[in-house]
């Protein structure tokens, strides 16, 4: 019988002349070209312990070859789909036994002979469907030609094989722990916190190993091959190889595809080697990411959506080979946003808000009567506030706050009213708002546009100082009250400490000077002044005017910090 690596060398010789006689075999040559990978190059042979990269076109079968040379050998052989559903089959060749160029009589023909070895369906040995990540493996295993012949019926993909004979001591894939599985510990609005067992490969047998975790808004991946396929799909299909170019595993990125050596940012693979050609770039997914964070076995995933599903994969790559293997994926949808509780506002009466900061609250408004106006009087405590308000979902108002604003929009019979209140940046807010189809009733006092406190530089003594502020056509009553405060108190430290909202009830009542009404029909001459007594020399003091409503309801002007002289 014609030993099988002379068969071999059938497939792989380029066709010649039929009366080309078979060359004398080389045995150490042969060996060396076995060892070199370039020898490989458009051919069909795959190589003892080196996983290989390859394309298929839609409805092409590819066939693959190696040989077994010697009897109860052990054998495996993955096959990894990276795109697509895969129909692969592997079976054991009968070679011709009268091929022989020692034999008496004419030679036959090489692409005869290759082509009888092809037509041989051969002993079928193990057939396989899908995309799962599968493989065939045997303890002992005859000798012989073996053919692997893969199809893909969907579209055009590439896949991986991967074929040893020492599969006991190459373990090139890392080993799964008992319990696969990837758990969800930890589940928020926007952040997932996964969990799984070490790999035994780093744990027992301390191989540098790596983790990498894919998140995907579609489905769970079956391989790491798969998950760079979804990543580069639109660039990496447009460059495939014209049908029926021959071309090597080895060099598989020159064909446009994002090869193990082509990516930088894969921590987990080797530094790229040189490509010929064309290069594709894959560009960022949305709805798919990958993360690798080397040795660690729990991860949280941020930034993610509320209420939506995401399918978390984990691989386990060799530090060393560069291959991987999957953990047993899951799923986990995010927790919704928390629902805003809705208040209720009642015509005339004001309410106390309190706002996050950078939060939000929703009010809603809904009159009990026809109405022509209503009126908003909102009063921001502290920071400004961002004010929108709609009537049944159109936006009729939006603007920020600051102090006491005034907002007055046409009415609709029967309508309703939602009022979104957002917090700033800098801080919490607190606000009081008041709404009202009969503004005449309101229980916010009328205010003066300008609710500024002015003191009277050339009147002030080393005991006295004179203040003045506007009033309205309303008569309100008006409270002044005095701090004494030290010399570095400035205007930031007044806004930061003082809530505007807080009433004469909150001060002491040593603080309070008087309290007294008075209004004016001429707006002009709406103006009151004020000589507070009884202070100190060169001390500065803190005065605040409070204006109460009908309702009961303070208003603080602007606070103001006055200096007596320190020398009279």
């Amino acid at each position: 019988m014609v030993p099988l690596r002379w068969c071999m060398l059938w497939l792989l010789l380029p066709l010649s002349s039929r009366t080309q006689k078979l060359p004398t075999r080389d045995e150490e040559l042969f060996q060396m070209q076995i060892r070199d990978k370039a020898f490989f190059h458009d051919s069909s042979v795959i190589p003892d312990g080196a996983e290989i990269s390859s394309y298929l076109f839609r409805d092409t079968p590819k066939r693959y070859f190696f040989v077994v040379e010697e009897d109860n050998t052990p054998l495996s052989v993955t096959v990894t789909p990276c795109d697509a559903p895969l129909e692969w089959k592997l079976s054991l060749q009968e070679l011709p036994e009268e091929a022989s160029g020692e034999g008496s009589g004419d030679p036959e023909p090489l692409d005869q002979q290759k082509q009888q070895i092809i037509n041989e369906e051969g002993t079928e040995l193990f057939s396989y469907k899908g995309n799962d990540v599968e493989y065939f493996i045997s303890s002992s295993s005859p000798s012989g030609l073996y053919q692997l012949e893969l199809l893909s019926t969907e579209k055009d993909t590439h896949f991986k094989v991967y074929a040893t004979t020492t599969p006991e001591s190459d373990q090139p894939y890392p080993d799964l722990p008992y319990d696969p599985r990837v758990d969800v510990t930890s589940l928020g609005r926007t952040t997932v916190t996964l969990a799984w067992k070490p790999s035994p490969t780093a744990s027992v047998l301390k191989q540098p190993v790596q983790y990498c975790v894919v998140i995907s808004r579609e489905h769970n991946f079956k391989s790491l091959c798969a998950v760079e396929a979804r990543l580069s799909a639109d660039d990496a299909f447009m460059l495939a190889p014209k049908p029926g170019l021959d071309f090597s595993p080895f060099d598989f990125a020159h064909f446009g595809f994002a090869a193990e050596s082509s990516a930088k940012e894969r921590s987990f693979l080797p530094k790229p080697s040189p490509k010929l050609g064309r290069q594709a770039h894959s560009r960022p997914r949305a709805d798919i990411q990958k993360v690798c964070i080397g040795n660690k076995n729990i991860f949280t995933v941020s930034d993610l959506k509320p209420d939506t599903q995401y399918y978390f994969d984990v691989f386990v790559a060799n530090s060393d080979s560069n291959m991987s293997t999957a953990y047993l994926g899951t799923f986990a949808r995010t927790k919704e946003e928390a629902r805003q509780k809705t208040v209720e506002l009642k015509d005339g009466k004001v309410t106390d808000v309190f706002v996050k900061r950078k939060g939000a609250k929703f009010l809603r408004f809904a009159p009990v009567s026809s109405h022509q106006k209503v009126t908003f009087f909102v009063h921001s405590c502290l920071d400004a506030v961002q004010i929108q308000v709609r009537r049944d979902g159109k936006l009729l108002l939006s603007q920020n706050v600051e102090g006491i604003r005034q907002f007055q929009l046409r009415g609709k019979p029967k309508a309703k009213y939602l009022i979104r209140l957002k917090g700033n940046k800098k801080g919490a807010s607190m606000l009081k708002i008041l709404a009202t189809t009969r503004p005449s009733k309101q229980s916010f006092p009328s205010l003066p546009e300008d609710r500024r406190i002015k003191a009277f530089d050339k009147l002030r003594t080393c005991t006295s100082v004179t203040v003045a502020w506007l009033g309205t056509q309303e008569r309100n009553k008006f409270c002044i009250y005095k701090k004494e405060v030290d010399d570095n108190y400035n205007e930031d430290q007044k806004k930061r400490e003082q809530n505007q909202c807080l009433g004469p009830d909150t001060r002491k009542k040593s603080e309070k000077v008087l309290c007294k009404y008075f209004h004016s029909q001429n707006l002009q001459k709406a103006v009151t002044t004020e000589t507070i007594k009884g202070l100190q020399p060169g001390k500065s003091y803190l005065l605040d005017v409070y204006v109460t409503g009908h309702g009961g309801h303070s208003v603080k002007y602007q606070s103001k910090v006055v200096k007596t002289r320190k020398f009279c």
